[in-house]
């Protein structure tokens, strides 16, 4: 009796320890005899009759004795699988017949919208609405020249014209601005022009002639194509309006206002480098005639035209009273040796002696060659304070001589037109509407709502299959 217990409780312990492990299998079999009664159902060939009552009869007897069941469970935990009974031949199912679904009918709605639509919105408006429109085109360029002048030789005057690259991206910059604009309605009335379709009748590419000057500047931009290279410096310009002769006029306008554009521009380089002139060339005048005054005035109170000739006179009395002093003291020698002392002939030599002396030292002092105490201005002084003024006479003179060559070859500058607009293609008349460009026009039109509606449509399915 007390090993039947211990043998039960054995069992008891090993059950609770393999329970979780018997009911995976337990729900693994019953996930298999699910799987066989679905193929049987769905098989053409039915199973056999011993196949079918078989995991009732195991099913039975699993419901009627659950501690067998978990005996005979633990069992097959245990004891290695048997091997599957072969099955009967399951054939796929075929595929049903694809049906028409809400976003099948979604796709085909966005596309009417979003492509269709707008296509056929344009074509109609192209073909009944649009006014024809006539294009008249311009092309020209800034030229300088850069020829120079005989004048320039004297003071090697530059060139006042500058590069024509800088003038054609200003005269770009020119044909966009307000300024063009408001210039060329004053003298076309571009309202009138552009205003020559009612609105109401074209929408699109009429202009609303009750607009601001901004307004008008917008239909500007859209009327006034401007292509600019920046290689080969050349603008081209074409104009659209409703008549051939209003955009004639229009482009005839535009190349009227950039000439005169242009013209300013070298106006107002040569007025800034004449002025400059222009001022070198009074200052230059002023310095002359003050150096000329201070000159004059030297003279005037010196009392000696050039000092540098009365300094070489008076080198002349020097060297000739040295020569006479010189005799002098030869004289003066001789009587010393030939006659007695007392001789009055001594005494008359030793008074031309010390006479010619005095005179000597005189003349020295008077050019500043002395050493004792001068009187008065002497000659260096006066020959130093002249060399002085000649100098800087020399110097306006140069001065004013450079300064009225530039005054000159500014004149001479000014006397012929630096830059000027070329115009290798002159406004056009045309005598057939070009524009609007439909074909193009809906092309493009098409090609954008297309792209627009695909992009939509994969944002939809990736949103979709995302969720």
């Amino acid at each position: 009796m007390a090993q039947s217990t211990s043998k039960s409780a054995v069992l008891d312990v090993n059950n609770s320890m393999r329970k979780p492990r018997v009911l995976r299998a337990k729900q693994r079999a019953d996930a298999a005899i699910d799987s066989i009664k679905s193929d049987a159902a769905t098989s053409p060939h039915p199973a056999p009759q011993s196949a079918k009552m078989e995991p009732a009869e195991d099913s039975k007897s699993q419901t009627s004795n659950p501690v067998a069941n978990e005996v005979q469970n633990a069992t097959a935990l245990v004891s290695p699988a048997p091997k599957p009974l072969p099955t009967a031949h399951v054939y796929p199912t075929p595929a049903r017949r694809a049906r028409t679904r809400g976003r099948h009918w979604f796709l085909a709605l966005s596309f009417l919208l979003i492509c269709a639509a707008p296509i056929a919105a344009a074509a109609y408006y192209l073909w009944t609405h649009a006014a024809d429109q006539y294009a008249s085109n311009l092309a020209f360029s800034v030229r300088s020249e850069e020829q120079g002048s005989a004048v320039e030789l004297l003071g090697g005057v530059t060139e006042l014209s500058g590069s024509s690259s800088a003038d054609t991206d200003i005269l770009y910059a020119y044909l966009t601005s307000q300024e063009l604009v408001s210039k060329v309605n004053a003298r076309l009335d571009l309202s009138a022009i552009w205003s020559r379709v009612p609105v109401s009748a074209d929408p699109v590419f009429a202009y609303d002639p009750a607009g601001t000057i901004e307004d008008l500047l917008a239909h500007w931009q859209r009327k006034i194509s401007i292509i600019y290279d920046s290689g080969t410096r050349l603008i081209d310009v074409r104009v659209l309006a409703f008549d051939p002769g209003d955009a004639q006029a229009v482009a005839q306008a535009v190349m009227e206002e950039s000439t005169a554009m242009i013209n300013a521009l070298s106006d107002i380089a040569r007025d800034d480098a004449i002025k400059y002139a222009r001022d070198e060339l009074a200052v230059a005048s002023i310095r002359l005639k003050e150096a000329r005054q201070n000159l004059t005035r030297f003279r005037n109170r010196t009392q000696i035209v050039d000092p540098s000739i009365d300094t070489q006179n008076q080198m002349g009395v020097l060297v000739t009273l040295q020569r006479q002093l010189a005799d002098a003291l030869i004289e003066f020698d001789l009587l010393q040796d030939t006659t007695r002392a007392g001789d009055p002939r001594i005494s008359q030599a030793t008074r031309r002696v010390d006479v010619i002396q005095k005179r000597i030292d005189a003349e020295r002092r008077k050019l500043g060659l002395g050493t004792g105490a001068q009187e008065g201005v002497v000659f260096a002084d006066l020959v130093g304070e002249y060399e002085g003024l000649i100098v800087d006479r020399e110097f306006a003179e140069a001065a004013y001589t450079s300064a009225l060559a530039t005054h000159d070859a500014a004149l001479a500058e000014a006397r012929r037109q630096s830059r000027y607009l070329a115009a290798h293609i002159r406004p056009t008349l045309a005598q057939q509407a070009e524009y609007p460009e439909r074909i193009k026009t809906l092309l493009i039109v098409a090609l954008f709502s297309f792209l627009a509606w695909t992009i939509l449509s994969l944002v939809y399915y990736s949103l979709r299959d995302r969720s």
